[in-house]
């Protein structure tokens, strides 16, 4: 398995574009991390990212999506009552570490696998104007089974509308 930094040279923030190369594959190398493309990509940038920052010390990272009416999950969950799926912005925090695990370093191809708890406190709706997601890792496991376990907030415009703890994302190979 090829080393990510062979491929990339980590940098403190990354744009749409970034991210856009980032879901074709091959961005961190072969076989590496790659996030999803749209419209799955549940990010238009990211604003932060660091090895030793954040509420534990262990790393941050922060994505934004910039939110319209026309984006294609206010018509898909309940009609007449346009919300964001909750799950898409649980989904964009687990799309975040596994960005964060390959940007570290760590060969693989990430996936969630499992989250502690989920605190849903208000909607995301076709009103908001920016949607801000923040991780911190609390934990990383380097070495043949790459590992991190994060917490997490979804910010609308500022407000936060959930929360989520020991989200967990595996490196498989």
């Amino acid at each position: 398995m090829s080393n990510p930094h062979d491929f990339h040279t980590p940098q403190s923030s990354y744009s749409r574009e970034d991210l856009l190369k980032s879901s074709e594959g091959g961005y961190f190398g072969p076989g590496n991390a790659q996030l999803p493309a749209p419209p799955m990509l549940m990010l238009d940038r990211i604003t932060e990212i660091s090895m030793d920052g954040g509420e534990y010390g262990k790393g941050r990272v922060i994505g934004e999506l910039d939110i319209t009416p026309r984006l294609w999950f206010f018509a898909s969950l309940f009609a007449g009552d346009p919300v964001m799926p909750g799950c898409l912005g649980l989904d964009a925090m687990w799309q975040l570490i596994g960005y964060w695990l390959g940007w570290s370093g760590l060969p693989g191809k990430g996936r969630a696998v499992g989250v502690g708890e989920v605190e849903f406190r208000g909607p995301i709706t076709p009103e908001t104007r920016c949607v801000r997601y923040e991780v911190d890792l609390r934990q990383v496991r380097r070495g043949r089974l790459g590992l991190s376990v994060a917490d997490g907030r979804v910010l609308g415009d500022g407000t936060c509308v959930y929360a989520a703890r020991d989200m967990r994302v595996a490196m498989v190979r």
